[in-house]
């Protein structure tokens, strides 16, 4: 089997960044449509104007209607054709940016992906999720290839809820566990084959990262302002978490978040929370070291992240409903079969509580 690791073409991050858009999008095309939600459009429309005012190169807008799908995409598609529009730019959420990379890969012109929020490893990767108009999970669109630039602007991402902040790092602390579990299974990644050592460097780098910039960041972004560790948490959550899964591989701890998503009460919560639930899980279906598993609790109690059910909303744990979950993680195709031993629900079953009962007495 081959070892493959991909990427975007350009990852730019930095304060201000926004306001040269033009000068790494000129190269991808003169007529440049960018989509935006009205909050965001908003926030950022009067900057990206005064960015491409003395410029050849002309940038217009398009409102996103909310939803990343098939309809919202192929009125995208319609109006990239009405307006000979030469290159997409997504500015926005997750759903934002897979509407624009989606666009994109029906139209064949190049793709920028301008996250405002670092909450999630996804802007980097080559796939967009489609969902019904009504919301409702449709299916992915596994895309031929990353997008050709993801830009960073820290000062817009400073200005966002911390919250997403620290769901970015729920999701990227997975990263390295799931890899290495993957690692360990030569198991194939989304890239299509498995992980070379670069990617699972990646990986590891962007736990380190966490250890020792997540909580400076968290505080920096209280305070809505951009230093070296806020710096460094954003390029974790979405340049190196996002190289490091979606390269070498995902495991149990995404299986069991997708799994949860059949508890209704856990629906109020960001990915990457229930992501943090799915990693302790991992680390006790692995029977991982308990200075490991010590390290990781601490971690997130000192940012602010759930470690067991209680602190997820769930007060009383209907044992079925958390069976149902564990069930639902193994199902065919869920990336649990990643994992280099044989997982069941009943594995599943047992590791959830035990991670639950874990987390509620650590500090105590």
């Amino acid at each position: 089997m081959e070892k493959i690791i991909i990427s975007p073409s350009k990852y730019v991050q930095g304060a201000g960044v926004l306001k040269k858009l033009p000068e790494y999008l000129n190269r991808m095309g003169d007529n440049v449509l960018v989509i935006c939600d009205d909050f965001v459009m908003n926030l950022v429309k009067d900057d990206i104007n005064e960015a491409y005012k003395n410029e050849e190169s002309k940038a217009e807008f398009e409102k996103f209607n909310g939803e990343c799908s098939r309809e919202e995409i192929n009125r995208m598609i319609e109006i990239i054709k009405e307006r000979n529009i030469n290159c997409i730019t997504g500015v926005g959420g997750g759903k934002t940016l897979d509407t624009a990379k989606a666009a994109a890969f029906y139209t064949k012109i190049p793709v920028a992906v301008v996250p405002t929020i670092a909450s999630t490893d996804a802007p980097c990767s080559a796939l967009s999720v489609i969902y019904t108009p009504e919301g409702v999970f449709s299916e992915y669109l596994m895309i031929p290839k990353n997008p050709d630039i993801v830009i960073m602007d820290t000062k817009i991402i400073a200005s966002a809820p911390v919250r997403l902040l620290l769901s970015g790092m729920g999701d990227a602390l997975a990263t390295y566990f799931e890899a290495r579990a993957c690692q360990k299974a030569e198991a194939v990644s989304m890239a299509g084959g498995t992980s070379t050592k670069a990617a699972l460097a990646l990986a590891e780098l962007c736990y380190k990262t966490l250890l020792e910039d997540g909580y400076s960041a968290k505080i920096a972004a209280e305070n809505k302002v951009v230093t070296k560790a806020l710096e460094n948490i954003i390029e974790a959550n979405t340049y190196l978490s996002g190289i490091g899964f979606e390269s070498s591989g995902l495991a149990a701890a995404h299986a069991i978040h997708n799994g949860l998503t059949v508890i209704e009460e856990l629906h109020h919560l960001y990915h990457g929370e229930k992501v943090v639930f799915g990693t302790l899980t991992q680390l006790v279906l692995e029977n991982a070291p308990q200075e490991e598993l010590n390290t990781v609790l601490a971690f997130c109690k000192k940012v602010g992240l759930p470690v067991c059910l209680k602190d997820m909303g769930l007060e009383v744990i209907n044992y079925e409903k958390m069976y149902e979950a564990a069930k639902a993680a193994c199902a065919d195709g869920e990336t649990i079969h990643n994992m280099p031993f044989k997982v069941t629900p009943s594995d599943v079953y047992a590791a959830m509580l035990t991670a639950d009962k874990i987390g509620e007495e650590f500090g105590r």
